[in-house]
């Protein structure tokens, strides 16, 4: 794998440490819930699985 693809790996994992940081996580706790559950854990499972399909996408696509 090329260092810039590395690189974009570094970036993502940044990003999601950032967005799963307790000041924004904060901004979705509420107590309203979307489809049956709180928007908190949508927030946390969408960035999850937005994470894992970056990633796979980064992997698959520059793997060499």
């Amino acid at each position: 794998m090329k260092k810039r693809h590395e690189q974009k790996l570094v970036i993502l994992s940044m990003l999601i440490l950032l967005a799963l940081n307790i000041p924004l996580l904060l901004l979705f706790d509420s107590s309203k819930p979307l489809f049956g559950f709180p928007i908190i854990y949508i927030y946390i499972f969408s960035a999850w699985l937005f994470s894992i399909a970056t990633s796979y996408l980064i992997i698959k696509r520059y793997y060499e």
